[in-house]
């Protein structure tokens, strides 16, 4: 069953309905000035923050999500994401960021933290059960967080140890095989205000694709389990809290189809695998009058496979359809990353707004990666005399961030605040594979941030913020065709925004809205080319092109109709160019000029509606999302259509125990998560246009209890 597409009405009723959105909300208060945002050098309420930010709090994941980040980021607004994995870990914020496996450096646009653990590039992590909160901060976060946040940051934090005694569990079972149990127990270690939290969540299902080939229907599948304990340490005036996590997706990929359906055909399906074992530990000192010292350190070992089969079908079925057999590829790409940060931060205590006062913040920050790749191809190929063939590369990259910032912050009155802040950093990297010499490259990249605050109550605030981000350059790894450049530069943004945020009637209103400019100089662009001598193969190049421009809207909302009903969503707006850009097909020596074309996965607009009803126990939540058509790539002009998904949860709630019914994409609409324009049939190999689906209907009950 397909949606009848509205288009231009569902973003006139979107805009006219205000973009409503529970996102910036806390549990049964609507009021900013009690919402926390922890991603910025210091916390503070959502009211004070001069980024553009949503904050999707615990009882918005628990009623909008089910097991993990992917649930819940149609209600985020310009935030869009690429599939080409079973989680989504490349995100667009305001259309850049990534949109595959890298190439050469582990250098993302989007940051994602999970409790300050560096997981950019790797967000299959971010698992949903006993989540606290997700902010998403829109725009460079250079002081913040530096090269990894060009676009923004995504900061996901896991609930804290409390000296509060807790012992829930949660189980789930739903269509395609699916089944999560989960339990959580934290409590006081002592009298002295130490604490513990330990978190156990095992979760599977099928993942919606049948392999006829091998008469299978977990080719797709997913299984994931997460381990997480946390403990809090008050030894007077210092405080220590140590967060040690396991995440292990097991998951399986075979998420392409010849005929773009969820029927495949692979004979060799893939894997995508993520391991990871990570730390954290934060250390506060809080006996100076004036003054605050914390210390976060952090250790992230981080296992990936990748593996698919790049014919997507087997030999016996290209002999039945094309007569062209052996026709197979297989490629096996493994990644062990390493990452250590230490950050030490000093700031000022005075953060109560008067006239003259005078705020600081102040650090040091490093961090070294340290990345193995191995990429092994398998190929039989009839035509190409090459049965029973492999090539493999083998890489390796690391690099080391060193970096000082500060933020100052001055009020001319009691409502008006000016922020100024920096960022230096240094950046040593080297790069080296079979292919490639011993690359070092060695930048100096800065970031600044100016921003002005006035509060016009308590409860209403307007900014306007100017700041530059940075992103490290790179290297173009393996064989490159002639002319093509064996690295690329840093990539600079120049961000102007406007935004005003505030509560009314009570806090029954809450709006949040932004206006956004920008500038992407040295704008770092990924093209592709099939290599004629090996239709599986792909050589993917980097290059800086001229000039790009983003600028948009952004607008949350939401309205308590009265104590049962609440009214809630998002709006926004984007537009993106590329300016004096074009490149050469160095398989046909073709010019391609994009100048004026948008960027990739890049929707002009997105938006969210529902409406959400808690009465004398019972509950019942009711969204909507969708989004425009977007570009698949830079190197092709294939695109998405718009779509628009449905969710529906009823449930029963009490003290110690809950019941919820749920459906996702409950129209059952067939949509676009990632495409390719490109020859994988035998014999003559024309181009065609692939999708990966999104997921499908799926329907499931869900139990809690409370001890």
């Amino acid at each position: 069953m397909r949606i009848v597409r509205f288009g231009g009405s569902i973003v006139l009723l979107a805009g006219i309905l205000s973009g409503f959105s529970q996102a910036e909300t806390t549990v049964g208060d609507n009021s900013l000035d009690e919402v926390m945002v922890t991603a910025t050098l210091r916390p503070q309420k959502l009211i004070d923050t001069v980024y553009s930010a949503t904050v999707l709090d615990n009882k918005t994941l628990h009623d909008a999500g089910q097991q993990h980040f992917e649930d819940v980021l149609g209600l985020i607004p310009n935030l869009n994401w690429a599939a080409d994995t079973s989680r989504p870990r490349y995100f667009q914020i305001r259309g850049v960021g990534e949109l595959e496996q890298y190439q050469g450096a582990p250098n993302a646009s989007v940051g994602f933290l999970i409790d300050d653990i560096d997981f950019s590039g790797m967000g299959g992590a971010a698992t949903l059960y006993d989540m606290d909160q997700v902010e998403i901060l829109r725009g460079p976060q250079g002081i913040t967080y530096g090269a990894n946040a060009l676009a923004g940051l995504i900061n996901v934090r896991t609930k804290d140890a409390t000296s509060k005694f807790e012992l829930n569990s949660e189980a789930t079972v739903a269509g395609f095989n699916t089944n999560s149990l989960a339990a959580v127990i934290g409590g006081a270690l002592d009298n002295d205000g130490d604490a513990f939290r330990l978190v156990a969540q095992r979760y599977r299902s099928d993942g919606f694709r049948h392999n006829i080939y091998r008469n299978r229907y977990d080719t797709n599948g997913l299984d994931e389990s997460t381990l997480r304990g946390k403990l809090r340490f008050d030894l007077g005036q210092w405080q220590l809290k140590l967060t040690g996590m396991y995440v292990d997706q097991d998951n399986n990929y075979d998420a392409w189809s010849i005929d773009n359906s969820f029927i495949t055909r692979s004979d060799y399906p893939g894997r995508d695998a993520q391991r990871s074992k990570a730390l954290a530990a934060t250390l506060t000192y809080d006996g100076w009058e004036k003054l605050t010292l914390e210390s976060i350190s952090t250790y992230s070992a981080v296992d990936i496979t990748y593996s698919f089969d790049d014919d997507w079908g087997n030999n016996q079925f290209w002999l039945d359809t094309t007569g062209y057999s052996p026709y197979n590829y297989y490629s096996d790409i493994t990644r062990k990353r390493t990452t250590r940060t230490q950050e030490l931060r000093l700031s000022s205590k005075d953060i109560v707004p008067h006239a003259g006062r005078i705020g600081w913040v102040t650090g040091a920050y490093v961090r070294n990666l340290r990345e193995d790749n191995s990429d092994v191809e398998f190929a039989q190929d009839v035509a190409f005399d090459s049965v029973g063939s492999a090539s493999d590369l083998i890489s390796r990259y690391s690099a080391t961030n060193v970096a000082a910032y500060g933020l100052l912050e001055y009020d001319f009155t009691a409502m008006t605040t000016v922020n100024v802040g920096g960022r230096v950093e240094q950046r040593k990297a080297s790069y080296v594979d079979a292919d490639t010499p011993f690359i070092p490259v060695t930048e100096n990249l800065v970031g600044i941030n100016t921003s002005l605050v006035h509060h016009w109550s308590k409860d209403h605030a307007s900014h306007i913020e100017l700041s530059r981000g940075y992103k490290s350059g790179g290297v173009n790894i393996g064989t490159l065709p002639a002319g093509s450049l064996r690295s690329y530069g840093a990539e600079y943004l120049w961000d102007l925004e406007v935004g005003d945020r505030g509560a009314w009637m009570d806090d029954k209103l809450v709006a949040d809205v932004s206006v956004f400019y920008m500038s992407r100089q040295h704008m770092q662009v990924k093209s592709s080319m099939q290599d004629p001598g090996n239709p599986a193969k792909f050589i993917f190049l980097t290059l800086n092109a001229a000039r790009g421009e983003n600028y948009g809207a952004e607008l949350s909302t939401s309205y308590q109709l009265n104590s049962d009903w609440k009214l809630f969503g998002t709006a926004s707006w984007l537009r993106t160019d590329f300016i004096h850009y074009q490149y050469v097909d160095k398989n046909t020596n073709e010019w391609h000029v994009l100048d004026g074309r948008a960027q990739a996965h890049a929707p002009s607009y997105q938006f969210s509606l529902g409406l959400d009803w808690h009465h004398a126990g019972w509950m019942a939540r009711v969204d909507m999302s969708g989004k425009g058509s977007f570009y698949f790539e830079t190197s092709s002009n294939e695109t998405s259509s718009a779509y628009q998904l449905f969710n529906v949860k009823l449930g029963y709630e009490q003290a110690r125990w809950a019941m919820y019914g749920w459906v996702r994409n409950a129209l059952d609409t067939r949509y676009a998560t990632r495409g390719f324009f490109f020859g994988n049939e035998p014999p003559d190999f024309n181009p065609k246009r692939y999708i990966q689906n999104g997921d499908p209907r799926q329907a499931g009950v869900t139990v809690s209890l409370k001890y």
